[in-house]
C-alpha cells in the first residue's frame, strides 16, 4: 500500500493513497492522526489533502489507517469512561478538525455495555443448521486462518471493505494470542463440519490483569440465527468466568447486531463516526 507520512510541528498523520472504495469510487484515507493543538492539526490536514489532490485523488476517508482491518473511526460522543482494549481513541477536538476541513459523516457506530447477569439468560432454541462450540485452545494459527476465511466471505459486501492477504491478517492477530481466553471464542459449525460463523471475545485488559468486563469484539455468520447463538454462548461463558459486564464493541448503527444489543438491554456509552470528503465537490 502506498503511504506518505506528513509531520508538522506538533502534528502528524499518514496518507494511504490506495484506500477502499467509497460509493463505488476509489478513495485515499487519512490515518494515524495526532496533534498537540488544533492549529497544528489544521495544518497537517491541509497538507494531506493537498498531497492527495496532487496524486490525482478526489475522495478522502478518515480517520482510517488504510482499511477497516486496521484502526478507523473517531470518537464523537462519550460518557467519559476509560477506553477499552483495542478501542480507537482520539482527543475531543480531532473530529471537529476533520469537519472544519470539509469532511462530513459517512458512517456511524457505537459501543454499549450490559450486565451479564441481565443478558446471560436462557439460550435461544437449538438450530439444525449449525451447532456452537468453544475453541479448544489449540493451534491459534489455525484458529485465525479460519477466522480470516470466514471474515473475507462475510464482510466482503460491507461498505468500505478492502481485502487483505491472509499473511497480513495473521501478522495483525497472532501478537494477541497471549491475551486470548479460549472460553470467549466460539465457532458455529454446520453438520458437515464447515464453518457457519465465529465470535471473537477477549477480556478487557485495559482495566488491568483482572478485568471485570469481557469484550464481544467481532462476530460474523453465514447462517441465519448463528450470530444470536454465538452471542448467547459468549455472554453465558463470560458470566461463568467471573466477568460482570459485556462490552458490545464498535457496532455499525445499521447492523442487525445493533438491534440485538438494544434488545438485550445494553446501554450505549460511546459513539463514533467515519468521515469523508469529496475533493471534486
Amino acid at each position: 500500500m502506498t503511504t506518505h507520512i506528513i509531520r508538522t510541528e506538533g502534528a502528524k498523520l499518514t496518507v494511504y493513497l490506495e484506500g477502499p472504495e467509497w460509493e463505488g469510487a476509489p478513495s485515499a484515507t487519512l490515518g494515524d492522526f495526532s496533534c498537540e493543538t488544533p492549529e497544528a492539526g489544521r495544518e497537517v490536514l491541509r497538507r494531506a489533502i493537498e498531497h492527495i489532490r496532487d496524486a490525482g485523488g478526489d475522495r478522502v476517508i478518515g480517520p482510517m489507517s488504510g482499511d477497516t482491518w486496521h484502526s478507523y473511526r473517531v470518537v464523537s460522543e462519550s460518557d467519559g469512561s476509560a477506553a477499552f482494549l483495542m478501542e480507537p481513541t482520539h482527543k475531543p477536538h480531532e473530529a471537529e478538525l476533520f469537519r472544519a476541513a470539509g469532511f462530513s459523516v459517512i458512517s456511524k457506530y457505537f459501543s454499549a455495555r450490559v450486565a451479564l447477569a441481565q443478558t446471560a439468560q436462557a439460550p435461544p432454541a437449538a438450530r439444525e443448521a449449525f451447532e456452537v462450540e468453544a475453541w479448544d485452545g489449540r493451534n491459534p494459527e489455525a484458529l485465525f486462518r479460519q477466522v480470516y476465511a470466514l471474515s473475507v466471505e462475510a464482510f466482503s459486501g460491507n461498505a468500505f471493505y478492502k481485502p487483505i492477504s491472509e499473511s497480513d491478517f495473521l501478522a495483525m492477530y497472532m501478537p494477541v494470542v497471549p491475551m486470548l481466553k479460549r472460553e470467549l471464542i466460539f465457532f458455529a459449525r454446520r453438520p458437515d463440519g464447515s464453518l457457519a460463523g465465529f465470535l471473537f471475545g477477549i477480556p478487557n485488559y485495559a482495566e488491568g490483569p483482572n478485568p471485570s468486563a469481557a469484550i464481544l469484539k467481532t462476530y460474523a455468520s453465514l447462517e441465519r440465527g448463528a450470530g444470536r447463538h454465538l452471542a448467547s454462548h459468549f455472554h453465558k461463558s463470560a458470566l461463568q468466568l467471573g466477568f460482570d459486564t459485556a462490552i458490545h464493541a464498535l457496532i455499525h448503527d445499521d447492523n442487525q447486531s445493533a438491534e440485538r444489543s438494544v434488545a438485550e438491554g445494553a446501554t450505549v456509552f460511546r459513539r463514533y463516526e467515519l468521515l469523508g470528503l469529496r475533493l471534486d465537490g
